[in-house]
């Protein structure tokens, strides 16, 4: 699993974990019950605390992303959102209402906005099907 960390960004290390392991559990890089690198050996790889992964790890657990099984570590989990549609559509509202606010602050017009969301939203598909196995 490749994770890049960006220390400049401001935004909080365990988070750019949680969001990188999201984007690979997304696009298919991981799938459901595939397990995910012990804390102790993902810390050492990324130079960063152990406590940082754990947070992270346990973020992704509250979430319903990951699953920690006992003797087996964390595993991603099945796609079961345990979450309402209506909490799961307010939660994209949310994080889709925050782009555009920093689209305004970085003085992006509307339609180029709606044309980046839809070219991000086309690669997205096709790394989706590029890692989907051929039968």
């Amino acid at each position: 699993m490749f994770i890049e960390l960006n220390f400049r960004s401001g935004k909080p290390v365990y988070l750019q974990v949680v969001d990188q392991i999201k984007s690979a559990i997304a696009s298919g890089g991981l799938r459901a019950g595939e397990s995910l690198p012990s804390i102790r050996p993902l810390s050492e790889q990324l130079r960063i605390n152990r406590n940082t992964v754990a947070k992270a790890y346990a973020e992704l657990e509250n979430q319903g992303v990951i699953e920690t099984m006992p003797g087996k570590g964390s595993v991603v989990a099945a796609n079961h959102s345990p979450l309402k549609k209506e909490v799961r559509v307010k939660m994209l509202c949310e994080e889709i209402d925050a782009a555009i606010v920093q689209a305004h602050h970085l003085q992006v017009p509307p339609a180029e906005f709606l044309s980046l969301v839809e070219q991000r939203l086309a690669t997205f598909q096709q790394k989706t099907a590029d890692s989907t196995p051929q039968s």
